[in-house]
């Protein structure tokens, strides 16, 4: 259950890096426009990422964990065992990892495009 959920905050996570692309472009221009080298933008897209990665990845992990807990005392009536909560910590580092490296893939071609040519699409 913990799988299923963090598999569906990464999918709602890639969905997003996607649709964000354009506030991406704005903002990188904009840091770059301000001295930032290409490699600071990526670092910290990718830490943004991570960030967010890990965040969506706890939540997922304590809700599926509240949900099998709540599954086993009222539904099956059984004790809850957790010892197989002890994989969750890596399912995390996993997610974070991934969505990291989304990110950063999708911000390299961001990277690319110059800023003039992007601030004056916009006017």
């Amino acid at each position: 259950m913990a799988g299923f959920s963090i598999l569906t905050g990464l999918l709602v996570l890639a969905s997003s890096v996607l649709i964000s692309r354009y506030q991406r472009t704005r903002e990188s221009v904009l840091l770059r426009t301000l001295g930032a080298s290409r490699n600071q933008i990526l670092r910290i897209t990718v830490l943004e990422y991570a960030l967010l990665g890990t965040l969506a990845a706890m939540a997922g992990v304590v809700l599926a964990g509240l949900a099998a807990w709540a599954l086993a005392i009222w539904v099956f009536e059984t004790p809850f065992i957790g010892s197989s909560l002890l994989a969750l910590p890596a399912l995390v580092a996993l997610v974070a990892g991934l969505t990291a490296l989304i990110g950063g893939l999708n911000s390299r071609s961001v990277l690319s495009q110059p800023p003039l040519a992007v601030l004056r699409a916009e006017g």
